[in-house]
């Protein structure tokens, strides 16, 4: 089982200094949820994505799209400081 961030309010996501750049990850993995929800913005399916990230399981995309939901001002953020550079 993955453990959840931090803070105990997001089931499956975790933020670990030193782990890109602290920003929210899939627990136990360096995926962050900005790159997910970028991606799915631009057109790749769930199916796309367990597929480039072998690791990713249905229940930690589910967990992805709940807390960019929860915190969008945040991703949408990082999504735009990725975005320039």
């Amino acid at each position: 089982m993955r453990t959840q961030d931090k803070t105990g309010s997001s089931p499956g996501i975790e933020r670990r200094p030193g782990v890109m750049g602290g920003d929210p990850c899939i627990a136990g993995t360096r995926i962050p949820v900005w790159l997910l929800v970028q991606a799915r913005r631009l057109g790749s399916t769930e199916a796309e994505l367990r597929k480039a990230y072998p690791r990713l399981r249905t229940e930690d995309l589910t967990n992805a799209w709940a807390y960019y939901r929860s915190n969008k001002d945040e991703i949408e953020q990082q999504i735009t400081e990725n975005e320039t550079g």
